[in-house]
């Protein structure tokens, strides 16, 4: 029998993939909002634009659900912390792989997982950046060049992440920033 983990990744035309999530949604309430298609479609040009040695439908998969647990607004950080988690616990009821699960999970650094995936490292900078740029009840969203220097010099100055340096750079070619 397959698996609703089996339906979407098994689709390949990135639109239909957004429309699967955007049902689940629907149907059962996960979150889903125009920030999830903000960091999927960040995600999805930088491992195009930089030709990186990952599993695509995978990131882009897990970019559309790792949040799905994510409460809208939530001032208790305690479940700020475990929304990736609780997604992952959710996903995998849904018959997601250990792997795939861990890759959200890891989307941020508050659970110890050992060894990150390298696709986790994606799903950090997108989430991260993505964070930054958009628009948030109790502030404006920063400009691209002030959240680039947030998420290197404040989000991850103490954390390795393999492609911070590839994503800087993609984004200052986005931008057409020269070094």
């Amino acid at each position: 029998m397959e698996t609703f983990a089996d339906y979407i990744l098994s689709e390949t035309d990135y639109i239909r993939k957004m429309e699967i999530a955007y049902y689940l949604q629907k149907r059962t309430g996960i979150f889903f909002d125009n920030s999830v298609i903000l960091k999927t479609e960040l995600s999805r040009l930088f491992i195009d634009t930089m030709n990186l040695d990952v599993d695509k439908n995978l990131v882009i998969t897990a970019c559309l659900l790792y949040a799905c647990k994510k409460n809208i607004v939530s001032h208790d950080v305690e479940k700020i912390k475990r929304y990736a988690v609780e997604g992952a616990e959710y996903l995998s009821t849904l018959g997601f792989s250990k792997r795939f699960c861990k890759i959200c999970t890891e989307v941020n650094r508050y659970v110890e997982s050992g060894e990150r995936e390298k696709e986790s490292d994606i799903l950090e900078l997108v989430d991260n950046f993505g964070g930054l740029v958009l628009d948030r009840p109790e502030r404006k969203g920063y400009p691209i060049d002030e959240a680039m220097n947030l998420l290197e010099n404040r989000n991850l100055k103490d954390v390795y992440n393999r492609y911070l340096e590839k994503f800087r750079d993609f984004i200052y070619l986005k931008e057409g920033v020269t070094a």
